[in-house]
């Protein structure tokens, strides 16, 4: 694929790259990890060894856990860069004895699951690392190439589509469409279904496609246990494998014990809009749907947390709700002060802070974020 923007963490990740650190990037497939590399790569006046985890011979190579032996391996390169560096055996143990051992050495390494990641961000790399996270495209990123005439009609595409990098260069509806299929069969549940000896592809699906209809409400895990007759673990655990593919995140509730809020509750949410669609097989434009508001909260969710991820914000995210069902869609505890937001695509509808809300908390903030407003809320140097 063309690389049409910069990154918004490229900058970041080339200030980390220092001597005898980790420098980790993490994300879902497809996403352009791979194409961040080769950018940073052209930026890197010192010699490098690019490796790739999923080749056998890397893993091979990389077997043999001996200084000497990695020695041999990079020459006379300064860095090492290992795409999809989950694949190797015990990898975070073999960058241990690296960076430990070998002077001067820069890390650079990339992972699209979070099943083994452990190797790699757990003990064996305690004080010597540091993580990024990389997402499809953010509206930041996007802000490069688009004018202002042609946002309007990119973020209703970007709605029904999502963001993946290559897709959205996609001129064609039919062919986004097909880059969507494609993307959810080969590459998105490639690691899930392999995991564990997780073979029921069937129950996966239908799992994502009950997630997909309940976007911005509470899901029961017992109630969809009983959908797909399974336990209520079941659901729970697979819940957990689908995060760590970053196919899914959560939101939990928030709660200071006041008596009426709902505690224990959680909300899950799609990474990318194209990806909940076409899984319920929907790819309407958005004059043609009913579900034009659950689109709306799971796209600014997905674009405000591309935001605090790569601004490197201190925040905690909730949703609040009380058993008398006054809500407010999101909750942010930064620096001690609580900011509520409630997510309208209608720019003319109104939206007021809960008396409930109110009255438990006088000193936080709320704001209604619409199609009209929303760049303020998820581009940088304008978090509110």
């Amino acid at each position: 694929m063309d690389y049409i923007v910069k990154r918004s963490i490229e900058k970041d990740v080339l200030k980390s790259l220092v001597p005898n650190k980790v420098v980790i990037l993490l994300g879902p497939r497809r996403v352009g990890k791979t194409v961040l590399i080769h950018q940073i790569l052209q930026q890197m006046s010192e010699p490098y060894l690019l490796l790739n985890g999923e080749n056998a011979d890397v893993r091979k190579k990389l077997e043999y856990r001996s200084t000497q032996n990695y020695l041999n391996l990079l020459g006379s390169n300064k860095l090492l860069v290992i795409d999809e560096a989950q694949k190797i055996p015990e990898i975070g143990n073999v960058l241990k004895l690296m960076v430990d051992e070998i002077e001067g050495l820069k890390v650079l390494v990339t992972g699209s699951s979070a099943f083994d990641i452990n190797t790699i961000t757990g003990e064996p790399l305690t004080g010597r690392k540091k993580t990024f996270k990389l997402f499809a495209l953010s509206e930041e990123e996007l802000n490069q190439v688009e004018s202002p005439l042609d946002k309007a009609a990119n973020l209703n595409q970007r709605l029904i589509y999502g963001s993946y990098p290559e897709l959205i260069q996609l001129p064609d509806i039919k062919e986004k469409q097909e880059y969507l299929e494609d993307l959810v069969n080969s590459y998105l549940l490639k690691d899930i279904l392999s995991f564990e000896n997780i073979r029921n592809s069937d129950k996966i699906f239908d799992l994502l496609r009950l997630i997909a209809f309940q976007i911005g409400s509470e899901v029961s895990y017992n109630e969809i246990g009983r959908q797909l007759s399974m336990s209520k673990n079941t659901v729970e655990r697979y819940l957990d494998l689908l995060s760590k593919v970053y196919i899914l995140h959560s939101v939990s509730a928030f709660s200071r014990n006041l008596r009426k809020e709902i505690v224990k509750g959680k909300k899950w949410y799609f990474y990318d809009n194209g990806l909940r669609n076409i899984l319920i097989g929907n790819m309407n434009p958005i004059e043609l749907r009913n579900d034009i508001g659950a689109l709306w909260e799971n796209y600014i969710i997905s674009e405000r947390i591309k935001y605090q991820k790569y601004s490197r914000l201190l925040v905690y995210n909730f949703f609040w709700r009380t058993y008398d069902q006054q809500e407010i869609d999101w909750i942010e505890d930064r620096g001690g002060i609580l900011h509520g937001y409630e997510f309208k695509w209608n720019p003319k509808r109104n939206a007021k802070a809960p008396i409930a809300w109110k009255n438990a908390y006088p000193d936080s903030k709320f704001e209604l974020i619409n199609s009209e407003n929303y760049l303020d809320w998820v581009m940088d140097g304008s978090a509110k």
